[in-house]
């Protein structure tokens, strides 16, 4: 069952070492990310998953990146000028870490956990594709709620990357709209508008967040969670929701 669930953003900005200079616009962000990572480890999960959105069609240089991901696999903030690697929790005793590389959202989610000194449960990765159904994000929520007797999320994922003209997709008059709606359903753990959010939409917004939003949506399902808006703001043109469920 899921007994708690933090949702975060999930830019590399987000990592001071990436911003440089301008990592003090994003403190306030960070301090509340970490705050609601301070919620999962309260709620004392057994499993703690971190979701976020992948990459299901690349290029033949760069495979997928959707799928599940063990503990201990590594991840690197090298693809954005930075010589900084992470790990994604502990791989177990004589375990191996070998294997493909975490894709962005979840080498944040790993930073994340560093920056927490994450010592609970062990940490696992899902990375969903941009493109998934709300009802496979459900039923990939249910199955993942169903892993353990107690199980975390931790949710990556960007709002619309639309708020302003110097924002990665232009502005887009819909995107305020559409951030509005779904912050409102992450800070107060409003299951079905989280799944009535527009995948369409979503996807022209470029809202990467939508995936794991859903997926978030189908685990807490009569798991009875109250949510609490930590932090929403949209710097670069990019809304930015922190929300904590326990």
């Amino acid at each position: 069952m899921l007994v708690a669930a933090a949702v975060c953003p999930c830019p590399p900005l987000l990592v001071p070492e990436v911003a440089a200079g301008a990592a003090p616009e994003l403190d306030a962000a960070r301090d509340a990310c970490l705050d609601a990572v301070g919620v999962l480890a309260a709620a004392r999960p057994d499993l703690l998953v971190v979701v976020g959105p992948g990459d299901e069609s690349s290029g033949s240089d760069d495979p997928p990146t959707v799928g599940p991901y063990p503990p201990g696999a590594h991840g690197t903030f090298r693809g954005v000028g930075v010589d900084l690697d992470v790990t994604l929790g502990h791989a177990p005793d004589g375990a191996t870490t070998a294997g493909r590389p975490l894709p962005q959202s979840l080498t944040v989610g790993a930073w994340l956990l560093g920056r927490a000194h994450w010592t609970g449960a062990p940490a696992e990765g899902l990375a969903l594709p941009s493109t998934a159904a709300p009802e496979d994000c459900a039923e990939a929520g249910r199955a993942v709620a169903g892993r353990a007797d107690r199980v975390a999320l931790l949710v990556m994922g960007d709002g619309s990357a639309c708020r302003t003209l110097k924002a990665p997709g232009y502005l887009d008059d819909r995107a305020a709209a559409f951030d509005a709606r779904a912050t409102e359903a992450l800070g107060s753990a409003d299951l079905d508008a989280i799944v009535e959010l527009d995948a369409a939409l979503a996807h022209e917004l470029k809202v990467a967040g939508r995936a794991p939003w859903q997926l978030l949506g189908g685990a807490a399902r009569d798991a009875g969670l109250a949510g609490r808006l930590l932090y929403e703001d949209a710097p670069y043109g990019v809304g930015y929701t922190v929300a904590a469920w326990s």
